[in-house]
């Protein structure tokens, strides 16, 4: 058990404290760590919290990860494209409800050339004031140059885990250094860069959670997200691993430490309360990690008719829309008692 003095961390937290906390089950010790990051929270990043919307367009993917629904492997899906109008429309439709940010995000669909994301990226910017995080996947250098001269702001692509052996078993088409040298390439290019890992992924340790929030300290990430892992039996994974000793847990409990010790540990990257977690806790998970050093929330906004084929999740643990009513800002700030901003949301560094 952790003991009763102050949380201050006015020194970095070690490796080997950090895996402490995650072990950690005294309830009134997990509150004081809540409370701790969410002080933090406050101090570096304000009391606001950024919302935004989320603009699914392709549940294509060329890619075969072990746990997503949208694998290339996955025959029983079924499979839907937005034409770039219907993108643009979407974001025009979200700029008009109050959203200053829009994530535009995909399996790792080809079809969507250089060119095509350039034309979205134009027609949204020419017709609202409103930024642009994209989330594509792996793309070429010259490509991700050319998004972001066109316009897009930021770029999301989460490392999943920073055990290479771990990284490379449940993305047998893709390489872990490939994925950081990416991040760094969208560092360098200007995006703000966004990264994250599921909470609770078979084989993933104590030990390497650990890691995964020191390389975000590491790699100087802009938005840190991570959701529970939820097991999809049209996926080639295993549901859980057992030992509890060894392993995280999927659980929400262990999505809040980790969203806390990252607040702790990056100080003013943005946090968002992950739409994941609503699965797991429809009433309190998106609120829970709110109090525990998280600062953003993300609300589907993809037409109706394509929301629900967007299914990374089986269709009985779809996050539930809780906040996605006509007006999600004043139901925001009527749950959490917090200001939702109503700029872009950027990190200023």
């Amino acid at each position: 058990m952790l003991t009763d003095e102050p949380l201050l961390f006015d020194a970095p937290l070690s490796h080997s404290e950090i895996v402490q906390f995650l072990k950690e089950d005294d309830l009134a010790a997990l509150a004081k760590l809540y409370t701790t990051a969410d002080d933090v929270r406050f101090l570096c990043v304000g009391d606001d919290i950024h919302v935004r919307a989320l603009i699914n367009f392709s549940n294509h993917c060329r890619r075969n990860c072990l746990y997503c629904g949208l694998r290339q492997g996955n025959a029983e899906l079924t499979r839907f494209r937005m034409n770039e109008n219907e993108i643009i429309s979407a974001a025009i439709k979200a700029y008009k409800k109050g959203y200053r940010t829009v994530v535009l995000q995909s399996g790792e669909d080809e079809l969507y050339t250089e060119k095509v994301i350039c034309r979205i990226i134009i027609g949204i910017k020419q017709s609202c004031d409103i930024a642009i995080t994209l989330s594509l996947g792996e793309r070429p250098y010259k490509t991700l140059k050319a998004w972001f001269n066109e316009g897009a702001d930021r770029y999301l692509l989460k490392h999943e885990t920073s055990d290479p052996e771990l990284y490379e078993q449940l993305h047998p088409d893709l390489r872990f250094d490939h994925r950081i040298d990416m991040l760094r390439n969208l560092k360098e290019i200007g995006y703000q860069t966004g990264s994250g890992i599921m909470v609770g992924i078979p084989g993933q340790t104590y030990e390497s959670v650990a890691n995964d929030i020191l390389l975000f300290k590491e790699l100087d990430i802009d938005m840190i997200g991570c959701g529970p892992y939820i097991y999809n039996p049209k996926t080639p994974l295993q549901a859980a691993t057992p030992d509890e000793n060894l392993y995280i847990q999927p659980k929400p409990e262990y999505v809040y430490k980790v969203v806390a010790l990252s607040r702790i540990v990056t100080r003013d990257t943005h946090i968002p309360a992950t739409t994941a977690l609503s699965a797991l806790n429809p009433e309190l998970g998106i609120l829970s990690a709110l109090s525990a050093g998280a600062n953003v929330i993300m609300i589907n906004e993809t037409p109706e008719q394509y929301r629900r084929l967007y299914e990374i999740y089986p269709k009985d643990e779809t996050p539930a829309d809780i906040l996605s009513p006509e007006n999600p800002f004043e139901t925001i700030e009527q749950l959490t008692g917090r200001h939702v901003a109503r700029d872009y949301g950027h990190r200023h560094l």
